[in-house]
């Protein structure tokens, strides 16, 4: 029953995220209300406000859903695993991500949860990597698996597509994987 319930609670955090991401989408959709303007735009004053909104808005049904379901495994994985420090890591891969991003990336409107995903994705394979722990190299194997073909992403591709999120969120998952692999009470 514990597990259970812990699955549940793991979920909260990553389903609220998602459902506001999907929120925005309906909304733009509906009322074809354009949140482009919510996205990072690097060094720009208007563009901070991309730091907390930019994960939120995606340019169509198919960049919404291909973000949609790796955000759910990797944020349920995180919270599920690591429960003593996965709020933590969460914002802080959230943050540090669109942070960077607002100020290196090019200029352009930077949208989507991508960046946040890749910082997830790294920070869970890394750590597991740092730790050193049958659970949490179990869980890195599970993840590089799954996951670990979108590296390709963090180099220029397509003009269309963020890859300084992609290459931010990388270096902030593995940050804060070096950062938190030694605590103690992470699985509480």
């Amino acid at each position: 029953m514990s597990s259970k319930r812990t699955l549940i609670g793991s979920s909260i955090i990553p389903i609220r995220f998602v459902f506001f991401m999907w929120l925005v989408f309906v909304l733009t959709s509906v009322y074809q209300v354009d949140f482009g303007g919510l996205g990072i735009v690097p060094r720009t004053i208007p563009g901070l406000i991309g730091i907390f909104t930019a994960p939120l808005v995606h340019a169509g049904p198919i960049h919404l859903i291909s973000n949609t379901i790796p955000l759910l495994f990797l944020g349920i994985t995180l919270f599920y695993n690591y429960k003593g420090i996965a709020k933590r890591v969460f914002y802080g891969c959230y943050l540090f991500t669109n942070t960077l991003v607002w100020l290196f990336a090019r200029p352009s409107s930077h949208i989507g949860a991508s960046g946040l995903i890749y910082a997830l994705a790294t920070f869970v394979i890394c750590f597991g990597l740092f730790r050193r722990d049958i659970r949490s190299l179990i869980i890195s194997a599970i993840v590089i698996l799954m996951y670990g073909s979108i590296y390709y992403g963090i180099l220029p591709q397509d003009p269309r597509i963020s890859w300084e999120s992609h290459l931010f969120g990388a270096v902030v998952g593995l940050i804060l994987a070096w950062v938190f692999y030694d605590r103690k009470r992470i699985y509480k």
